[in-house]
């Protein structure tokens, strides 16, 4: 079973901020590979030992958040993890673990909230990534998207096929536009004409 530096060299070191958020067949299949036994162990409550600092945490949060994407991409399995995710990353944010992390790693502290489906949860997640990841303006703008879908749906319709859900035919409409890569673009035009630009 993988320990918590193995993972972090893994995630931090081969995959790299190039391949975060890359995906593809071949990230998919490594991460499957090699962490879909220790994330079962997570998803069992085997693993909540991790949660203690920012090594072991920071590890927890991309086994329950990060990684579950790229191996169960589009179906259910990719959030269910999210919520052993989203109590780790409050249990790090009060103590302060979060700040012993660089950037741009630091991030992974605040994707649970971007991934939450509460409006407070995206609320702190803009606020963090604006204050403390200040080097990479575009986390902010990610997280600002974020929030502006769950203000306008209450949810990400994203999920919906993944997780059983019907979409509205608001949501489908939006989903057949582009969904969350045109929202995106929507913020950088906005902000481009913004006064000032």
């Amino acid at each position: 079973m993988s320990d918590p530096v193995e993972l972090l060299d893994f995630w931090l070191g081969e995959v790299g901020p190039d391949g975060w958020y890359s995906g593809g067949d071949e990230i998919d299949t490594v991460c499957r590979d090699r962490f879909q036994d220790i994330w079962q162990a997570a998803r069992d409550g085997n693993l909540d030992h991790w949660v203690d600092g920012t090594v072991g945490t920071l590890a927890f949060l991309i086994l329950t958040d990060q990684l579950p994407r790229n191996m169960f991409r589009g179906t259910a399995d990719s959030f269910s993890t999210d919520p052993q995710a989203l109590s780790a990353a409050r249990t790090a944010f009060a103590a302060g673990w979060d700040m012993g992390a660089p950037e741009p790693e630091r991030q992974f502290f605040y994707m649970p909230f971007e991934h939450s489906e509460n409006p407070a949860d995206q609320a702190l997640a803009v606020q963090m990534m604006e204050e403390r990841i200040p080097s990479d303006p575009d986390m902010a703008l990610h997280a600002r998207a974020h929030q502006a879908v769950i203000a306008r749906f209450g949810r990400f319709p994203g999920r919906n096929v993944a997780l059983g859900r019907a979409d509205t035919p608001e949501e489908a409409a939006w989903n057949a536009a582009g969904g969350y890569g045109t929202e995106v673009r929507r913020l950088k035009d906005a902000a481009s004409h913004a006064p000032g630009a």
